[in-house]
């Protein structure tokens, strides 16, 4: 019994309730058992008297279809005299015809018997009536009518015998059934007590150590550490809680005493945060104080694309007033929507600064709907895709390399295509890419700083759209092609 008491909770209050459902299945399989072999008894009692209904039904119907057909000889009424004549034989050949001791039997037998010579002469009757032969139908009909009585007659009274003792075997059963019923119903009662008796008792004994330690925690909680400890008398899931709670109440009181003791040590710590916080404020604080200010930067950009003008210098000129261009759209506030037309601009200038370094290199096909371009969109989003192209995907392709922009509308969306002959990427990259957990910019030293996960980000926000954003590559050295979705501005 103690090995019982040791097991984990979860199987003794599972082994109880098996245990209890498998007593009442076991009484509960006996009397259906037994119910349904007394009803089986029950439904066999009128078996007899059944069969015998139906035989005198049979026989009625082919007296009456026979009469009918001499009243009327047409095909139908043969056909239903044909089809009760086949029935009703069949019945008269199931019938038991050996020699017995039994009164039903010889009954049976005498039935067997006469039905046979009915049959007999009905078909003569009717062959007569197809024959035309007025006597001797009519005197065949006269002898099948008298068998025809006579087996009716015998019939009746057979039932009628055998309904008597069918009716005593069915009184004598249906008194076994309710004193079955009794037994039970008697039977059940017991087991179902027993079991709610032996699931209180062991419930009890089971439920009485969480009620002590409901107890004693309910003392702990009000702030009394001296709570005499729980007694621990089983290895189940209980007995661990409250074997894990004793030791609870032990480490508490020394916690409280550490927690005091480092208390003032966490003051003297929390201070020197605060100075090495200061310390980093003023370090940022020069930090931004030693940048170029970008706004001086275009200025100057401005002032020397002036002098080149003045000097004749024109390509220098146009080089120079395009970077000015370039830096002036950078120190935007990027928060605010542009249009597309803003954009493409900024991705020609782009090209042109890019070109101007690589000597030509860069090949770049523009395809744009100008009913568009007054299209809002976030700002700075193309020119970091168009230097995510040049970085990773034609940079080390020489004067092979290809970039097309094209902005047409699909639907009730404008999109915007930027497509490059270039590495390609891998679905895995991609869909790193598009989770936000890689951005190919790899940080390049003359990037802007702006990835692909920022310019995603970004879009979506501006879309609501989660799918604002699609990028397709066949894979290596396929060619990369990202599209952006906007929503109409009418």
């Amino acid at each position: 019994m103690n090995r019982f008491w040791n097991l984990p909770l979860r199987t003794k209050v599972t082994s109880i309730y098996i245990l209890a459902n498998f007593l009442i299945l076991i009484v509960n399989l006996f009397l259906i058992v037994g119910i349904n072999n007394m009803s089986r008894e029950i439904e066999m009692v009128y078996q007899d008297n059944r069969q015998l209904n139906e035989m005198s039904e049979a026989l009625n119907s082919v007296q009456d279809n026979m009469t009918a057909y001499l009243n009327s000889k047409t095909s139908d009424s043969l056909e239903e005299y044909y089809r009760s004549d086949q029935i009703f034989d069949s019945m008269v050949q199931e019938l038991n015809g050996d020699i017995t001791d039994r009164t039903f039997d010889r009954m049976e037998r005498n039935i067997k018997s006469m039905a046979a010579s009915y049959l007999d002469t009905v078909r003569q009757t009717i062959e007569a009536k197809r024959g035309r032969n007025v006597e001797k139908y009519r005197v065949r009909y006269e002898l099948a009518t008298q068998q025809y009585n006579y087996i009716s007659s015998y019939l009746t009274a057979l039932n009628q015998v055998q309904f008597k003792n069918n009716s005593e075997n069915y009184n004598e059963m249906a008194s076994k059934f309710r004193t079955f019923e009794q037994i039970g119903m008697l039977v059940v009662f017991v087991v179902v007590a027993g079991n709610v008796l032996i699931i209180i008792s062991l419930v009890k004994r089971i439920m009485k150590p969480l009620g002590d330690l409901a107890t004693t925690a309910e003392y702990v909680a009000e702030g009394n550490f001296d709570a005499r400890m729980v007694e621990v008398d089983s290895k189940d899931e209980v007995g661990v809680v409250t074997d894990a709670f004793n030791k609870m109440i032990i480490s508490i009181k020394d916690y409280i005493e550490k927690l005091r003791q480092s208390m003032e040590a966490e003051r003297e710590l929390k201070e020197k945060e605060l100075t090495m916080e200061a310390h980093l404020k003023d370090a940022q604080l020069k930090y931004l104080q030693a940048q170029i200010n970008p706004h001086f930067l275009f200025n100057t950009l401005n002032a020397g694309a002036q002098l080149a003008m003045m000097e004749g210098a024109d390509r220098t000129y146009e080089y120079v007033q395009t970077v000015a261009d370039f830096f002036r759209y950078n120190v935007k506030k990027q928060d605010m929507p542009v249009t597309i037309a803003d954009e493409v601009n900024l991705v020609d200038n782009y090209i042109r600064i890019l070109n101007v370094r690589f000597s030509g290199d860069i090949h770049y096909e523009k395809n744009v709907d100008e009913k568009l371009l007054n299209t809002m969109m976030p700002s700075m989003i193309l020119q970091p895709i168009v230097e995510n192209c040049v970085n990773h995907g034609i940079r080390e392709m020489g004067d092979k390399g290809v970039i097309w922009l094209k902005v047409f509308r699909q639907d009730n969306e404008v999109c915007i295509s930027i497509k490059d002959n270039g590495k390609g990427m891998s679905a895995e990259t991609i869909e790193n890419i598009m989770n936000g957990t890689l951005s190919v910019d790899r940080k390049k030293g003359d990037s802007n700083g702006i990835g692909m996960d920022n310019v995603i980000a970004r879009t979506r926000i501006f879309t609501g759209d989660d799918e604002s954003v699609k990028i397709i590559s066949e894979g290596e050295d396929r060619g990369t092609e990202i599209i952006i979705f906007l929503p109409i501005d009418e």
